[in-house]
């Protein structure tokens, strides 16, 4: 669609709440004055006539819209309204000819329209320029060549008119007509060709090269070759037009390619985005040699850092995507990444997540360093900028991509773990989680880093602010805690955190205010607590010079015992157990071995007086005391059997998971490689550029095309590459009966954020059917964008009717309506015919994702709806069942098929997905295979969905339960 034919709306305001007028009324109020006055002397109007005529008018335009037929206002109009000078006035006007009709029931002209053209002749020579204007703005609506016959020479005489606005009217005016009319303009390609070589105003060049591509190319080539070599001294909204046109060309014709890809590339420099943007993505098009695309690519990353606006932003980031998945493409970007990483600059999140997804995409042993160099300068900028809402979120980010970058390249891994074990202490959990994890893996995967990372984990314990972090450095140092040196000073830092012991002993002290004197002067001794075998030496958080009462003051582990937190004491306790058997392995003094075995049973023990005592907030579980009271029983007896389990067999179900981990990603990369590869069946034709024709390419896609679908909804190119066939796909909604007299059936077409219902109307009687109407309304989140135009339909004639529904959130909506018409020459009242229901579903809007265990862990804790719904199917088999509703609801699965693999007699999952609207949908499915009822019991247990909103969760839920017995069984 060219820029002539888009749709013009003009919007008028009118009361809704008054009662319609007569055409009496109307008559009256459009012809209070007398016409004799007109012909004589012309005299002013008076204010209130003006603003009288110009809301009846107003009135008028309304009534017709709305199907009214008001024949006897026609020479009303022509003779009060139309020879005024008001502006407003002849602007409704032009409004009103478009609307009124202009023939008599056999298609013939309407005589008064003579008078009318006469008045639009003068129109067109009047003085003011808005006037001309908006008058040849206006003849490119009119369908009737009788009318515009006339008119000609005057639009011709407007080419020459000293106001540029005239001017490019005309242009626009005289492309229409030459398209509708040939007849009566054949030589408008040459007058236009004349016009654009002698014109100097931007607008008007533009408009008259826009003609010339579309009416006649070889005239539009011919200009372009005269001035290609100024092209970039050109406005941006006629560079626009020459890219589209050289795109054509060269689509149409690539042997015009060498002769046009000079000036893309001239463009490329255009000090407009917009050219620069259409110009790059021209130039991927026509050529895939690694200049073009890396031209290409640093245009796009140029506009991405110099572009304020976010979805500009995304969107220019897309298409740099786009340029990756291509193979040949990929080499060239790996060379631009640190350019991409610029982009980072930007403080939107969403931009910089897909700009790290990218540059990790394109990561490779040439370029890692610098990436690893940039961002472990980005983690450092997040620590001392001021707290953000996204500032978080962005550490997170890159951390996982560091993360990432040194499980692919191990050499990173030593520079990337001391700066990242900073953020062990961090304030934020989920940062310091994903920094764990990561500490975590490369201990495991990395022995040679092993020293370092337990040497660091040490310098930050006692800063670790986060129970949970806590509790996961715990198990790291227990595990990987492998010298004599290295296994005291964990000891070390455990009594460090823990203070003064035996705990309850020393809090009752202090609450009676027994320690004040002693921790004010203590010294010397008091700050040397040392074993007989001189295993560690620290410093009691008591023998400070500050008071202790508050409790920010205790020592971290001590504040979370102290608040009820008990998992944390288990935790110590097997780490504990862990550097007691393998202090014993190493040193081989019976004493140390026995001392050392001592203290940490005694740090054990004073834990769990303290768990029973009433000094904590909440009493110490069960579990828990189990968990202590099973490492005090492995301590005391030391056996070799528990020494493997403790020391060998954790070790080993860490080494299990990891592996299983990446051995998922590589099967989830070796698709997505599998997806981008090309393939070539062996019957697949070999194009010859020397052997093809001219139009080879016209089997490729056109960009241009391709965004316009784009825009109106089809996402898939293969859907959008021919809309009709995927038409032909779609369910035909039958509205009403065939008995009905008229019969309606619908297209529903759901475009992202709208809906389009394409309706067939039938009139199935002998009768003219008057002023037929498709009325509509919605329940649920959908709103009707405008209402329907009104139509005649002759004897057994048909029409199509479009409208445009809104949506603005996921759930299930329905339309509904009916279609209520007149009857010609009937005296009868309105006649209305119910249309069926259309029901909305919302399948249409929810995609499949993927999020981490902890984020979903964290969604599903913050939704605050849910809806339960029990299983009820035919279904036999776990496996089946939950592939069934995978893709019913169009969600994804997130636990491993490893996990989900093997039988057992139950299954649980958790599927997550987003909608259009970014909406998230969790859901946990809880099946089981009732063994007592035989093998052919079908499955039974139940899903539970949360949602952020209540329709959210309600719609899914009606899904599921309408899709649950599979059909065909």
């Amino acid at each position: 669609m060219t820029a002539a034919e888009n749709v013009c709306y003009t919007l008028i305001n009118v009361p809704m709440d008054s009662e319609p007028p007569s055409e009496i009324s109307l008559k009256n109020d459009l012809g209070n004055c007398d016409m004799s006055a007109f012909l004589t002397s012309f005299p002013p109007l008076e204010k209130g006539d003006v603003k009288l005529k110009t809301e009846a008018l107003k009135k008028v335009i309304i009534m017709i819209l709305n199907g009214e037929k008001l024949p006897g206002l026609l020479m009303t109009i022509i003779r009060f309204v139309l020879p005024l000078q008001d502006h407003t006035i002849k602007k409704l006007l032009l409004v009103f000819w478009e609307i009124v009709p202009k023939t008599t029931p056999d298609g013939r002209l309407l005589q008064e329209m003579i008078l009318v053209c006469d008045a639009y002749r003068k129109d067109l020579q009047h003085p003011n320029e808005f006037i001309r204007g908006s008058t040849l703005r206006f003849l490119c609506k009119l369908k009737e060549a009788e009318l515009l016959e006339p008119l000609m020479p005057a639009i011709r005489a407007c080419l020459e008119h000293r106001h540029s606005y005239v001017r490019r009217n005309a242009v626009l005016a005289i492309y229409t007509i030459y398209r509708n009319f040939e007849h009566l303009i054949p030589d408008a390609p040459e007058l236009i060709h004349d016009f654009l070589v002698n014109e100097k105003d931007a607008s008007c060049k533009r408009n008259a090269f826009m003609m010339l591509i579309h009416a006649d190319q070889d005239r539009a080539l011919d200009y372009l070759s005269t001035c290609i070599d100024q092209v970039q001294t050109f406005g941006d909204i006629l560079q626009l037009v020459i890219v589209e046109l050289i795109y054509k060309v060269c689509h149409a014709n690539p042997s015009e390619r060498a002769r046009f890809i000079r000036c893309i590339y001239n463009l490329l420099q255009s000090s407009s985005p917009a050219v620069k943007y259409e110009a790059a993505g021209t130039l991927v098009t026509l050529s895939s040699a690694p200049t073009a695309i890396k031209a290409a690519a640093q245009c796009y990353i140029d506009l991405i850092i110099k572009e304020s606006d976010n979805n500009v932003k995304l969107i220019v980031l897309d298409r740099l995507i786009e340029l990756k998945e291509h193979p040949s493409h990929e080499r060239v970007l790996q060379d631009l990444v640190m350019d991409i990483l610029r982009v980072l600059s930007t403080p939107d999140l969403e931009v910089r997540k897909k700009t790290l997804q990218l540059a990790l995409d394109l990561v490779s042993s040439r370029n890692v360093e610098e990436l690893v160099i940039v961002l472990k300068k980005e983690v450092i900028k997040t620590n001392n900028v001021t707290e953000h809402e996204d500032t978080d979120k962005y550490r997170q980010l890159l951390v996982r991509t560091l993360h990432s970058c040194s499980v692919r390249f191990p050499d990173m891994a030593a520079n990337v773990i001391p700066v990242l074990m900073e953020f062990l202490s961090d304030n934020n959990e989920a940062a310091a989680a994903d920094v764990l994890e990561f500490v975590r893996e490369a201990i495991q995967r990395f022995d040679n880093l092993r020293p370092l990372i337990v040497e660091k984990m040490l310098e930050v314990f006692h800063a670790i602010k986060s129970v949970k972090i806590y509790r996961g450095a715990l198990w790291i140092l227990g595990e990987y805690c492998s010298t004599k040196e290295d296994i005291q000073s964990v000891m070390t830092e455990v009594r460090r955190s823990l203070g003064e012991i035996p705990i309850v002993e020393s809090e009752i002290k202090k609450e009676a205010g027994e320690l004040k004197p002693e921790e004010e002067v203590s010294v010397g001794p008091a700050q040397k607590l040392v074993t007989e075998m001189g295993t560690y030496a620290t410093q009691s958080a008591l023998s400070s010079s500050r008071p202790a009462k508050k409790e920010e003051d205790r020592p971290p582990l001590r504040g979370f015992l102290l608040d009820g937190d008990f998992f944390v004491a288990a935790s110590l306790a097997t780490t504990l157990t862990k550097i007691a058997l393998r202090y014993s392995s190493l040193v081989q003094e019976k004493k140390k071995q026995n001392s050392f075995n001592a203290e940490a049973m005694l740090l054990m023990a004073t834990i769990l007086h303290l768990g029973k005592s009433s000094l904590p907030k909440k009493p110490i579980t069960d579990d828990d005391v189990d968990r202590i009271s099973l490492c005090l029983k492995v301590l005391s007896e030391c056996s070799p059997l528990m020494n493997d389990i403790f020391n060998k067999e954790c070790r080993q179900s860490l080494s299990h998971m990891l592996s299983a981990k990446l051995e998922e990603e590589k099967l989830s990369q070796k698709k997505e490689s599998e997806k981008r590869n090309v393939t070539i069946q062996p019957d697949d034709p070999i194009s010859f550029m020397q052997l093809t024709a001219k139009n080879e390419m016209s089997s490729k896609e056109d960009q241009f095309q391709l965004s316009l679908l784009a825009a109106m909804g089809n996402t898939q190119r293969k859907e959008a590459a021919d809309p009709l066939a995927s038409k032909l796909n779609k369910v035909v909604t039958q509205l009403t009966g065939f008995s009905d007299p008229v019969y309606a059936e619908a297209y529903v077409h759901v475009n992202q954020y709208d809906i389009v219902l394409d309706v067939l109307v039938v009139n199935q009687t002998s009768d003219t059917l008057q002023n037929c109407t498709l009325e509509l309304a919605t329940l649920g989140d959908l709103k009707l964008v405008e209402k329907p135009s009104p139509l005649t339909l002759a004897p057994h004639d048909f029409a199509n009717i479009k409208a445009n529904v809104k949506v603005a959130s996921t759930e299930n909506g329905i339309i509904f309506g009916n279609v209520v018409y007149d009857v010609s020459g009937a005296a009868s009242d309105r006649n209305c015919v119910v249309l069926s229901d259309i029901h909305i579903d919302i399948m249409d809007y929810i995609q499949p994702a993927s999020c981490t265990d902890a984020e979903f862990r964290q969604m599903w804790a913050e939704f605050e709806w849910e809806n339960k719904v029990t299983v009820n199917t035919n279904i036999i088999d776990l496996n089946e069942y939950l592939q069934h509703i995978l893709k019913s609801t169009n969600m994804k699965c997130l636990t491993p098929e490893k996990a989900l693999s093997g039988y057992c007699g139950f299954m649980a999952a958790n599927l997550y997905a987003r909608s259009i609207f970014g909406e998230d949908a969790l859901a946990n499915v809880s099946i089981e295979k009732p063994i007592h009822l035989g093998p052919e019991a079908p499955v039974t247990g139940h899903i539970r969905i949360r949602a952020k909103s209540q329709g959210m969760a309600l719609s899914l839920g009606d899904k599921i339960n309408l899709s649950q017995k599979k059909t065909g069984l």
